[in-house]
């Protein structure tokens, strides 16, 4: 795997100088015939081995499949299709690609190097934890409000038949779990005890209540009464019968079985391979391969020179004591508690959507078609869930959702998670834009469009966030803390992901460390290093991202000058969709030279 990430660095570094030489666009621009049709082959048989993903671009034809995921006939599948795409791509070659071919080769190489480099780690022995698993997913997905569909008789059997496959499913998580006691590869006793109450949350005994219940009570109105007394007859037997059975199944599990051997430690360092383990989740989320300690010390530089800015803001609010004291003050006061509703919380978000509008034209040419609502998170999940993005489908018609998790109106602090900030985040100008303009984008192949890397998503988003003053916002400097807060957030982030999974910190130390160095109530700083603690690494990428792309517009600026157009940056970025960020770094090089 070294030798093969060695010649893809020698490669991208190719692209990287090619990008900026008059060579490049001498090329043949004909698009290379065998690699469009690999392209194509790939993709559909991506989506044939992972059937959810398929639903959640919109893709029906597979919305009654469930793959058992933690099989090993599925886990050999999934080794044999990598295997044999990676070198079906050697054959192609490289140099004589086009630009936009070469972008998309490298693409698509690093998303299989990632895939097969990571098989090594068995991350199938803790299938399940409190924030990414598949017994959420389910209960998004049999809502009626998620991208499973509910339209027609069909819709509504299609669902009954993948539901019940959850059972093997469960089975072999069980099993998986009882290898990884085996191998000492377990989860920390902190998640398994989030994960047991949703569990409970998702078997809910009267079936009339179960989050799996909400089909059944939206019919639609063209169904006859035959069909929505069957249909309301095989929901209650597929939720009493099949899916209370496998939560209640796995909950006894974990709570019987699993929690003794549970470990203690917070991090993955004290897994077998655990050094190793950490270095492949960096190199997974922000597609570099950054040390673990180079990113601690850009986390520790980065909170020092965000904490120097919210020095600033206090200076300006006039407050008198330490930031920590102004913290606790915006975590208390009940002026950042104003709501008493739910709707109001949701009403507050609808209108930093009218106050960020009539400013996008002049940062973004380009713009999504894709509809985009607002909505609070299930209750089933909101107590784990931070405000979050859930993708749209032009060609459906169904929206982009900003989800935003309501327990009790009266608790929602608008610095605690700061409304402006999180919004122009999640929701517009960032993942909205970013990913709604990436699925729209025909001229991308398809695999492109459906390709969402994290360093350069979530990048995009923290990145998005930087532009509130030009978008309207951050004029209350209760708001423009609150940025900075996000921002150190994701700063933090770097030493405390890094700090748990090398052992630098424990659970407690990490929560410490957030909640003093920003105004965060310990619930929510809790919430958060326990994500971190369930999905090493992915916290990284946002900082490494955002960072990337600062560095790249900043360049750029200093070297066009008066020809540099923000929003001619910001059109190309987007119009590529997400990449690796070396990639990225050439494609946007590319783009610079054209100016």
């Amino acid at each position: 795997m070294k030798a093969l990430a060695l010649k893809w660095r020698r490669m991208a570094l190719a692209l990287s100088l090619l990008a900026c030489s008059p060579l490049l666009h001498a090329q043949d621009n004909t698009a290379n015939i065998p690699l469009q049709k690999l392209f194509g082959r790939y993709y559909e048989e991506y989506l044939q081995l992972y059937p959810l993903a398929a639903t959640a671009t919109g893709d029906p034809r597979y919305n009654d499949q469930l793959p058992n995921t933690g099989s090993a006939p599925f886990i050999k599948k999934q080794h044999d299709f990598y295997t044999r795409y990676a070198a079906e791509l050697k054959t192609i070659p490289y140099n004589k690609l086009n630009s936009d071919d070469q972008v998309s080769y490298a693409i698509l190489k690093d998303i299989i190097d990632r895939s097969l480099e990571g098989e090594q780690f068995h991350n199938e022995y803790m299938p399940v934890n409190q924030v990414f698993s598949l017994t959420l997913e389910l209960g998004q997905l049999g809502s009626g409000r998620g991208s499973q569909p509910f339209n027609t008789v069909q819709d509504y059997e299609n669902w009954i038949k993948r539901a019940t496959a959850f059972s093997d499913w469960t089975d072999t998580a069980i099993a998986n779990f009882r290898k990884g006691i085996a191998a000492g590869i377990v989860l920390p006793k902190a998640l398994v005890e989030k994960v047991i109450p949703q569990l409970d949350n998702l078997a809910q005994q009267d079936v009339t209540k179960s989050v799996f219940y909400g089909p059944v009570k939206q019919f639609p109105e063209s169904f006859s009464a035959a069909d929505k007394t069957r249909l309301t007859a095989a929901y209650e037997k597929l939720i009493r019968e099949q899916l209370n059975v496998s939560y209640n199944k796995l909950n006894r599990f974990l709570k019987e079985e699993y929690m003794p051997h549970a470990r203690q430690s917070s991090g993955i360092s004290d897994l077998p391979d655990g050094k190793a383990r950490y270095r492949y989740c960096i190199y997974n989320y922000t597609t570099t391969r950054k040390t673990p300690e180079e990113l601690y010390k850009t986390g520790l530089s980065e909170v020092a020179r965000i904490t120097a800015e919210m020095e600033k803001v206090k200076k300006e609010i006039g407050f008198k004591g330490s930031l920590q004291e102004l913290f606790t003050f915006m975590k208390t006061d009940p002026q950042f508690m104003p709501f008493k509703t739910n709707k109001e919380v949701l009403d507050a978000n609808f209108a930093l959507l009218k106050k960020v509008e009539p400013h996008l034209s002049e940062y973004f040419g380009v713009r999504p078609k894709t509809p985009f609502e607002i909505r609070e998170v299930e209750s089933f999940r909101a107590a784990s869930a931070p405000p979050q993005y859930n993708f749209g489908n032009l060609e459906l018609n169904r929206p982009g959702i900003y989800y935003f998790p309501i327990l009790d109106p009266t608790k929602v602090n608008v610095t605690g998670w700061p409304m402006e900030a999180v919004f122009l985040h999640e929701a517009i100008p960032g993942h909205h834009y970013q990913i709604s303009l990436q699925l729209e984008n025909k001229s991308l192949p398809q695999f492109r469009r459906n390709n969402f890397s994290a360093a350069f998503v979530e990048g995009w988003g923290l990145y998005a966030e930087s532009l509130g003053s030009l978008l309207g916002c951050y004029t209350d400097p209760y708001q423009k803390l609150g940025a900075y807060g996000t921002e150190i957030h994701r700063a933090i982030r770097l030493v405390t992901d890094v700090g748990l999974h090398t052992g630098k910190m424990t659970r407690e130390q990490a929560i410490k460390y957030m909640m003093d160095h920003e105004a965060i109530a310990e619930a929510t700083a809790t919430l958060e290093i326990e994500r971190y603690m369930a999905a090493p690494g992915q916290a990284l990428s946002y900082k490494t991202g955002e960072l990337k792309i600062k560095e790249l517009r900043d360049r750029y600026q200093r070297k066009l000058g008066s020809r540099f157009q923000l929003k001619e940056f910001h059109d190309a970025l987007l119009k590529g969709g997400a990449m690796p960020l070396d990639v990225f770094e050439a494609y946007m090089n590319a783009w610079a030279a054209t100016q």
